[in-house]
């Protein structure tokens, strides 16, 4: 095995402060990208798609449970499959309290292909509580490029796809597949891909920290067991 190498705390202290200077430069170069984000232009989203879940049928503004926000994690779990891809399990199995996405109006869900009776067990089976709807049967998948054709065969791949509403008008704001999704999982991580960010006074474009008429950002940070829809 090859392990780093054993110096004095002194030699330590100077390296971790020449690397502290690179990691800072990372955040500011993410946060203007997370800015460069924040302006992308959006879609509407004018196909109409059906959804199934343990509570019936359910329309795209239907996922949104009444906020403003949705992000959709594409779960890979095929029609035919017997049980939901290992790696997209190993990234929902990361997934905190999701009383903090909603505290800032966005909802966080799965859909996946297969059938909402394949779903359930599964569901059951890794002991998950958040929203997962099966697209069975409609264009969804295909429509944000989570499942391709190759040679004839659809093959599924991972992703993640935001959404903004206002009204019953629902907008595509973004989407990321594969390498994209790597270090995501926190409810900062998933803000970041939104139009609407964390909603913090200091992000840019202005106007939007307080998109949701209370107090920006941190300041509406609570234990999960204190938030007032």
């Amino acid at each position: 095995m090859s392990l780093p190498e054993i110096v004095s705390r002194e030699q330590w202290r100077a390296a971790r402060v020449e690397l502290l200077a690179k990691e800072k430069a990372i955040t500011r170069a993410r946060d203007a990208l997370n800015a460069e984000r924040r302006r992308l232009p959006m879609v509407e989203v004018e196909g109409e798609y059906v959804f199934e879940s343990g509570d019936g049928k359910a329309t795209l503004p239907d996922l949104f449970e009444g906020r403003l926000q949705l992000v959709i994690y594409h779960f890979m779990f095929a029609p035919d499959w017997d049980a939901g891809c290992r790696s997209c399990s190993a990234f929902l199995d990361q997934i905190g309290h999701l009383a903090h996405l909603r505290a800032r109006g966005t909802t966080f869900a799965a859909v996946s292909r297969a059938p909402y009776t394949k779903i359930l067990p599964f569901k059951a089976r890794m002991g998950w509580t958040l929203p997962w709807y099966s697209s069975y049967g409609s264009d969804f998948n295909h429509d944000f490029d989570v499942t391709r054709e190759h040679e004839g065969e659809p093959v599924e791949r991972p992703g993640l796809s935001c959404f903004l509403r206002d009204g019953e008008r629902v907008f595509h704001t973004y989407s990321t597949y594969e390498r994209g999704l790597d270090g995501l999982g926190s409810t900062t991580g998933f803000l970041d891909l939104t139009a609407l960010g964390r909603q913090e006074e200091w992000e840019e474009p202005k106007g939007r920290a307080s998109s949701l008429g209370a107090p920006a950002g941190s300041d509406r940070i609570r234990y999960h067991d204190e938030y007032e829809e």
